[in-house]
C-alpha cells in the first residue's frame, strides 16, 4: 500500500449514511474527487497537491483525518452478520456495542471476528479476538509487532472487558516477550473476574469465500447489496448520492469490506424497485464474475492492478474456476500475514549496470488446505517469470478443487508457529486468577519458581482475597 496516503479511520468499517456524507464533503472541499477503500476496512486518498485547509481546520466537519500511520483502524465481521452463516450468539448489535466502548486510537491491530465467516480476515491483526462457543465470551490470539510467532491468550475474554484489555496491552506490549508474561501483568493490572477458562482448544471451520455483490435477499423482507470497483477507486459524487438515497429510505449503516468493496443491509421489499433504477441510471455493474472479485491487491498500485487484470484474462480464456478460492499479490516477500489463499509475491528488483533492469520474478505461495486461517504458509513455485504464473495458478486452482471436500483421514502437522504446550497452573474459583510456580506473586512478595503448595496456608488471592483452599489445579494452554 502507498504509505503516503491519508486515513479516515472508519471504526469496525461501520458508518452511517450521514457520517459519510459529512466525510464526502470535506474531502470534496480539498479538490478530491474519488477515495480508496482500505484492507482494514478504511478509506484513504491522497493529498498532494490539494487543498489541505478544510481537512486541517476542523470546525465544520465532525470526520477525522489520520495522517500518523502509527494508528490503526479496528476490523471487525459486522458486516457479515445477518447476510451469513454466524455463531448463534453473535448478532450485529453485539459489534456495534463492542466497538462503542472504544474511547481511543489504538496503535495494534485488532480484529473482532466470527470464525464461521470468510469475508474478513481472523488473524491479520497484532490482537485478533475470536467468537468462541461460550456466549459473550472470546478467544484472544496475540500477535505482537516484534514476536516471531502467534499464541493465545490462556483464558477467554468477556465481551465487556475487551476494550480494557486491549488497553492494558497497549500500555505494556513492548516489554513482553511472550504470552505467559503478559498475562501475569494482565492480571495484576486489570484485577477482573469475568474470564472463562478455556475448555477445548479454538477450531475454524473451513467456509468456501462468499460471492459479496449484488441483490441479495436478507430474511423475509429485506435484502443487502454488495458493490465492487474493479480499480478501487470510488466516486464521491456517486457515493454521496448514494447517501442520499440511503438516508431517504431509512438505511441506517454502509459497511466497507477487506476486499475493497461496501455493502448495505436492511433494504425493504419497497425500496428495491427504486434502488435498481438508482443503480440503473449511473450504469453501475453489479454482475462482476467472481474472477474479478476474489483478489486483494495492495491499494493505489497500478502494477498490482495490472497484473491482476492479465491473471483474470488468461484464467477467463482458458474458462477456469476459481469458485471459493481467493488470490493476493504482495510486495512482502515471506509477510505470511495475507488473508488469500494463494498469494503472489513480487521478488524485489535487481539492476545490472546503469541501464539494464532485470525483469521482475514471483513467488507462488498458497496456504495449506488453501485456507488462510491454518497460517501453514507453503510455496509452490520461486523466481517464476510472468508468463508463467497463469499456468501456475490454474495448476493450483485444479488442486485445490481435488481436495475440495475431501475428509482430512490424519491431522494437519502443525507448523512451529501453532503448535501448543499444556502446563499445569492453580486457579482460583472465585475470579479465575491464576497462580503459575515460575511466576509466582510479585504483588504478595511470592517470588518466580515458588511451588503452590509451598505457599503459606494464609496466602490469599491477589484480586479477590480468597484464601488458598479455593485455587484448584487446572490445565492451561499456551501458544
Amino acid at each position: 500500500m502507498n504509505d503516503d496516503l491519508y486515513r479516515i479511520l472508519i471504526r469496525g468499517g461501520i458508518t452511517s449514511p450521514g457520517e459519510l456524507k459529512d466525510g464526502i464533503a470535506m474531502l470534496e472541499a480539498a479538490g478530491l474527487t474519488e477515495v480508496y477503500f482500505g484492507s482494514r476496512q478504511d478509506m484513504l486518498f491522497p493529498l498532494d497537491g490539494m487543498n489541505k485547509e478544510p481537512l486541517e481546520s476542523g470546525t465544520k466537519y465532525k470526520t477525522a483525518i489520520i495522517a500518523d500511520r502509527s494508528y490503526q483502524n479496528i476490523v471487525c465481521s459486522y458486516v457479515c452478520a445477518d447476510i451469513f452463516e454466524t455463531t448463534y450468539w453473535l448478532k450485529g448489535s453485539t459489534f456495534l456495542y463492542i466497538l462503542e466502548q472504544f474511547d481511543y486510537l489504538p496503535r495494534l491491530k485488532i480484529n473482532i471476528t466470527d470464525p464461521k465467516q470468510r469475508l474478513v480476515p481472523i488473524f491479520s491483526g497484532n490482537l485478533n479476538f475470536v467468537a468462541s462457543e461460550e456466549e459473550d465470551y472470546w478467544y484472544l490470539n496475540i500477535l505482537l509487532p516484534h514476536w516471531k510467532h502467534s499464541a493465545y491468550y490462556p483464558v477467554l475474554i468477556y465481551s465487556w472487558d475487551m476494550v480494557a484489555v486491549c488497553k492494558a496491552i497497549e500500555e505494556v506490549y513492548h516489554a513482553m516477550d511472550n504470552v505467559d508474561q503478559l498475562f501475569a501483568i494482565l492480571n495484576q493490572k486489570l484485577q477482573t473476574d469475568n474470564n472463562k477458562t478455556i475448555k477445548k482448544e479454538l477450531q475454524i471451520p473451513f467456509v468456501t469465500f462468499p460471492y459479496y455483490e449484488g441483490m441479495n435477499r436478507m430474511g423475509l423482507d429485506q435484502y443487502w447489496l454488495g458493490l465492487y470497483w474493479r480499480n478501487n477507486r470510488y466516486d464521491l459524487q456517486f457515493l454521496k448520492e448514494f447517501c442520499r438515497f440511503c438516508l431517504d429510505n431509512s438505511i441506517g449503516k454502509i459497511c466497507i469490506t477487506p476486499w475493497k468493496s461496501f455493502i448495505v443491509k436492511g433494504i425493504s421489499t419497497e425500496s428495491r424497485p427504486e434502488l435498481e433504477r438508482f443503480l440503473g441510471q449511473r450504469g453501475i455493474n453489479v454482475r462482476h464474475s467472481q474472477l474479478e472479485m476474489n483478489w486483494h491487491l495492495p491499494v493505489d498500485d497500478k502494477e498490482a492492478l495490472e497484473l491482476k487484470q492479465y491473471l483474470v484474462h488468461n484464467f477467463d480464456q482458458n474458462d477456469i474456476s476459481t469458485y471459493g478460492l481467493t488470490f493476493g499479490i504482495s510486495k512482502d516477500v515471506g509477510k505470511q500475514s495475507h488473508f488469500s489463499s494463494i498469494v503472489i509475491e513480487k521478488n524485489p528488483s535487481t539492476q545490472i549496470g546503469l541501464d539494464y533492469k532485470v525483469r521482475p520474478t514471483y513467488n507462488v505461495c498458497y496456504f495449506k488446505d488453501f485456507d488462510p486461517n491454518t497460517r501453514d504458509y507453503l510455496i509452490y513455485a520461486q523466481d517464476v517469470d510472468k508468463k508463467e504464473l497463469a499456468n501456475l495458478l490454474i495448476e493450483l486452482s485444479r488442486a485445490y478443487f481435488k481436495q475440495l471436500g475431501q475428509e482430512k483421514t490424519t491431522p494437519r502437522k502443525k507448523t512451529v508457529i501453532e503448535k501448543q504446550k499444556q502446563i499445569m497452573v492453580h486457579q482460583c474459583e472465585n475470579c479465575l486468577t491464576v497462580y503459575d510456580d515460575k511466576i509466582g506473586d510479585p504483588k504478595s512478595n511470592i517470588a518466580p519458581n515458588t511451588r503452590f503448595d509451598d505457599l503459606p496456608e494464609d496466602y490469599n488471592c491477589p484480586v479477590c482475597s480468597a484464601g488458598k483452599s479455593f485455587f484448584k489445579p487446572v490445565k492451561m494452554i499456551f501458544g
